[in-house]
């Protein structure tokens, strides 16, 4: 987390820039002036999750190292002084005991008593610069006025990391930028094509082809960051443009802005195409590899091919999202090209063509052999986006202890740790911690279980049908990452809980109706129903890592996998756990 001024290459950029041997030109960082708070030598910035742009953990650099500041007698006064540092007018509040998670590093203040005029934090008392007997788990934090004092312009205040969301093709989705730690969109008033070829050259494309208003690459989710933004077309990033911050009044997400950029020709979808398909958009995949000998085309060994396989073949394509990978394709013609010639292809995803993926080579290894078991694809200009309101889930976790004899169902659908096969039943409890799942939908198009209504499973425990049966996996681990405990809850009932505004459910799991989420609409799996927890029975008091997963093994096709995953820190003491720093990101 420290301030961002150099250029930053998108992933797809330098992809790009590989693919066509050279680039356009190496930009330089900025080195506009500066306008800076009164303590000279010292850095300030907010830091932490989850937070707004004006409020967090307070973190100070001195001489070269970051720091934070202790709770001890901090008050009012002492955040009028802080926020005034990081260019606020004021502030309207404080908290204590690490609220915006613990910092790192020195704890630079403590005993930290201003009167609240003064110009600087150096002026205020304190027990000296790095002389403390505190924790991190005592951090201060401030809340600010989300005003900014005249002509301020602090290069503390994190504002980075372009980047675009919700496009089918590279180099084109809807506009979001990185502001004090936090991800939000760009309203669309006076978006225009200057604009857009400033975001296109700050993720290492060519110019802008289109500016795009109204939310066309879909509608982002929490902050909007920017308004009325006006480029010359010049500037080196989105931020050095004038613009307008924005308020809740202003906008709202269904004018998000986006842009399509112009891409260098690589010609990497001359080397692949689809055949035997109803359509252009399905098919058998095929690819050409040259030498020895003359350029042919052959076939895909279907072992192990999934949808990020599929996703990354139909972008070399050019025809967006794969809706389905295909391991079978004998239903397809092969015409008269019968040889397999790639095989153990394992894409993470975001390559822009299938050669960029781990695969056999020359030597090609098939379990199942002949055309019927070669990989095909079936594409689609729009994808699902799914996002868990990770807030929600700071706020409501809690621990149960459930007693056995209540837990029958949940043991026959595998929701209790396996300690529990061997236990007293139905005498004694698990120990599980629950909390409530919110997730949206953000793509554009409809999340639908892979599998139709008549290959679901009924759960007669239960009395429901399951879609999918892992839906999110739920995850206690180490701070270094070793599991200790964890939980799964299968789809049972996939539908439109809420929805926003100008958007009708489409979708309830009453009377064995159709399962899914409508884009713009959410599915809450509230904290007190069955497998809506994890067993920690067995788990012994510590700091832990709580990780929660959607759509864990790719089973239905998203336009963007990075935000299915959501983290926090947990300490637990063996009677209480406190669940804090919820945060979205892999």
């Amino acid at each position: 987390m420290r301030p961002v001024s150099v250029w930053q290459w998108s992933p797809w950029g330098l992809l790009l820039c590989l693919l066509c041997s050279s680039c356009l030109g190496s930009p330089s960082p900025s080195t506009g002036p500066e306008k800076k708070a009164g303590s000279q030598g010292l850095r300030f910035r907010l830091a932490g999750f989850p937070r707004k742009p004006y409020e967090g953990r307070v973190e100070i650099q001195r001489a070269g190292e970051w720091g934070t500041i202790c709770d001890d007698d901090f008050t009012l006064q002492a955040a009028h002084v802080l926020c005034r540092e990081l260019g606020f007018t004021e502030a309207t509040g404080w908290t204590h005991s690490a609220k915006y998670g613990p910092g790192t590093g020195r704890i630079w203040l403590d005993n930290l008593s201003c009167s609240g005029t003064e110009q600087s934090v150096t002026e205020c008392a304190s027990r000296g610069w790095g002389n403390s007997d505190c924790t991190h788990d005592e951090d201060a934090g401030v809340i600010c006025k989300d005003q900014r004092l005249p002509g301020f312009w602090d290069s503390n205040v994190i504002e980075a990391r372009v980047r675009l969301k919700g496009g089918a093709h590279p180099g084109e989705g809807r506009v979001e930028v990185l502001k004090a730690s936090t991800w939000g969109t760009v309203c669309d008033r006076k978006w225009d094509l200057h604009a857009a070829s400033v975001v296109c050259r700050e993720l290492g494309f060519g110019s802008a082809q289109a500016a795009l208003s109204g939310a066309r690459m879909g509608q982002g989710m929490g902050a909007i960051h920017l308004s009325e933004v006006r480029c010359s077309g010049q500037e080196l990033s989105l931020w050095k443009c004038p613009h307008k911050n924005i308020t809740a009044e202003d906008c709202s997400h269904s004018q998000d802005a986006g842009v399509r950029c112009n891409l260098p020709y690589t010609g990497a979808e001359t080397r692949i195409r689809l055949s035997g398909g109803r359509s252009q958009h399905e098919g058998r995949v095929e690819v050409q590899i040259g030498g020895p000998g003359p350029l042919r085309w052959g076939l895909i060994c279907g072992d192990d091919w999934g949808t990020l396989e599929a996703m990354v073949a139909c972008r070399q394509l050019g025809l967006g999202y794969a809706n389905h990978g295909l391991q079978e394709t004998w239903y397809w013609d092969s015409g008269n090209i019968t040889e397999v010639v790639m095989s153990g292809v394992r894409c993470t995803g975001t390559e822009l063509s299938l050669d960029q993926c781990a695969h056999h080579g020359t030597h090609i290894t098939c379990k199942r052999t002949g055309t019927r078991f070669t990989a095909g694809v079936i594409c689609s200009e729009t994808a699902s986006d799914l996002l868990l309101h990770s807030a929600l889930v700071q706020e409501t976790a809690y621990i149960e202890d459930r007693p056995l004899h209540m837990l029958y169902c949940a043991a026959e659908e595998n929701c209790l740790a396996s300690s529990a096969r061997s236990a007293n039943w139905p005498y004694g409890h698990r120990r599980l911690l629950r909390f409530s799942s919110q997730i949206h939908n953000l793509g554009r198009a409809d999340f639908r279980p892979k599998a139709g209504r008549h290959s679901w499973v009924w759960h007669e425990c239960h009395g429901h049908y399951h879609s999918m049966d892992i839906f999110t996996h739920y995850d206690i681990l180490t701070p270094n990452g070793t599991k200790v405990a964890e939980g799964h809850k299968a789809s049972f009932c996939l539908e439109d809980t809420e929805c926003q505004e100008d958007v009708s459910k489409r979708y309830e799991c009453a009377n064995f109706g159709e399962q899914g989420i409508t884009v713009g609409c959410w599915d809450l799996y509230r904290h007190d129903i069955d497998c809506q927890w994890i067993d920690i029975t067995d788990v012994k008091p510590g700091n832990y890592i709580l990780q929660v997963v959607i759509n864990p093994n790719f089973e239905v096709a998203e336009s963007d996998f990075t935000n299915n995953a959501m983290k926090c820190n947990c300490k637990y003491d063996g009677h209480r756990i406190w669940v804090h720093n919820c945060h979205i990101g892999i």
